[in-house]
């Protein structure tokens, strides 16, 4: 399945084309669907129109920063977007903005953060004597050029480097540097070491547990090394299935297959473990919902978890 991307500009929107360029590549596992602005003279949007891609323009001079956002949300909601790429988009997002799309919303920030957040990145790294400026695809939150950095390319500062020398370098690098990171990001769905690691996190959180290979699967125990059982699998299209998934124990057979039917898109009835109770959810793909993932890791550690650390998540949970 194809990631759809709406890029948000305000200038040229040199990144807006490198990415749109390398999505009409073979296999891109994105699709660029609207190039909005808050600047309808901005050059980028030209660029769009000839390519076919779906506009939007909005200035945001007498709007408040809140209204302003919800506009722009609004056209990328219409145009079927479920990630939302800043390139060059010169405004300060409100708080709910960046909340509503936490974990689908990037941007391109030219330093090597943590260094140099906000604006004069180029100069102030020059002054600092550095050996390299470069640039840094970030996740997007309420705090200013703070998220999870996805991937860097550092770019040399020479002796004879200004600030706009360096800025040039640095944006070249830039073109290459955001469609690899925004298709890699995308398309981490697919990748089942990113999905068995996502996982593994969330088990082995949950109190007294390790994991141990079984049947060629990763698994999940709890209860210690001699009677640990086992309360979750991961399971990488074994059996003959498509799927990439986490196998959990159900309350029963009826839930299993009550869930299998009524969300065939989520849920699936695994060879083998299936028979037992277990039911198999689908990890690659896209708009997971890690939120559920931990809750049914929750419940099947529960299922299988001796009575005192249950008893233990209980009384801690009530505090």
């Amino acid at each position: 399945m194809t990631a759809r991307i709406a890029v948000l500009i305000s200038g040229a929107g040199t990144n807006m084309a490198a990415l749109v360029y390398a999505s009409r590549m073979p296999e891109s596992p994105y699709a660029v669907v609207l190039v909005g602005s808050n600047n309808p003279e901005a050059a980028g949007l030209a660029l769009a129109q000839a390519e076919g891609i779906a506009t939007f323009a909005l200035p945001h001079k007498g709007l408040t920063r809140e209204a302003h956002d919800a506009a722009m949300e609004a056209a990328v909601l219409e145009a079927g977007a479920d990630h939302i790429v800043l390139a060059g988009y010169m405004r300060i997002l409100s708080d709910g903005f960046a909340s509503r799309w936490a974990g689908r919303m990037l941007n391109i920030h030219p330093s090597l953060l943590p260094l140099y957040k906000g604006t004069g990145t180029h100069a102030r790294a020059i002054a600092a004597g550095d050996s390299h400026g470069g640039a840094s695809v970030h996740l997007v939150t309420p705090e200013l050029d703070s998220g999870e950095v996805l991937a860097q390319i550092a770019v040399p500062i020479t002796p004879a480097d200004t600030p706009e020398s360096l800025a040039a370098r640095v944006k070249l690098a830039e073109h290459q540097l955001y469609p690899r990171a925004v298709a890699d990001y995308v398309s981490r769905w697919l990748d089942p070491a990113a999905l068995l690691a996502r996982l593994r996190a969330l088990a082995l959180a949950l109190p007294d547990t390790d994991e141990r290979e079984s049947h060629g699967s990763p698994g999940f125990r709890v209860g210690g090394e001699k009677t640990g059982k086992y309360f979750a699998y991961f399971a990488d299209q074994h059996h003959g299935t498509p799927h990439i998934a986490l196998l959990v124990r159900t309350g029963s057979m009826d839930e299993l297959l009550a869930l299998v039917e009524d969300q065939p898109e989520v849920y699936f009835k695994p060879a083998y473990y299936g028979a037992s109770g277990w039911i198999g959810i689908i990890l690659n793909r896209p708009g997971v919902d890690w939120d559920a993932v931990a809750a049914w890791l929750e419940r099947s550690w529960r299922g299988a978890a001796p009575r005192r650390l249950t008893r233990l998540m209980d009384v801690a949970e009530e505090f």
